[in-house]
């Protein structure tokens, strides 16, 4: 899903930093990459903190879902993408085109 965003938006990212689309397209991104983090593997075969582990992955995934169902109906809720990048806004020059080839 994030490959197709990538493919579609493709430069969008380059954009102005504060450009709805491009604000949106980053952190979607980011939560990816977040719930991608090997930590959340490892916690859960080790079995030291797995429903904290399951909650992360969980709410990367329902963050990204809800910012690439923005992207691809074409309406932006700004004021969410704000709450969701104050959560985590890591990565602020990460380049979403970089899953255009996936």
């Amino acid at each position: 899903r994030m490959g197709r965003l990538a493919r579609r938006f493709a430069g969008a990212a380059g954009a102005a930093a504060d450009e709805p689309i491009a604000r949106a397209h980053r952190q979607a991104g980011r939560e990816l990459l977040l719930a991608q983090s090997s930590d959340w593997p490892f916690i859960l075969r080790n079995r030291t903190t797995p429903e904290y582990a399951r909650r992360r992955v969980r709410e990367h995934l329902d963050r990204f879902a809800r910012l690439a169902s923005m992207l691809e109906q074409g309406r932006i809720d700004a004021d969410a993408v704000a709450r969701i990048e104050a959560q985590d806004d890591l990565f602020p020059a990460l380049e979403p085109g970089l899953w255009a080839g996936a």
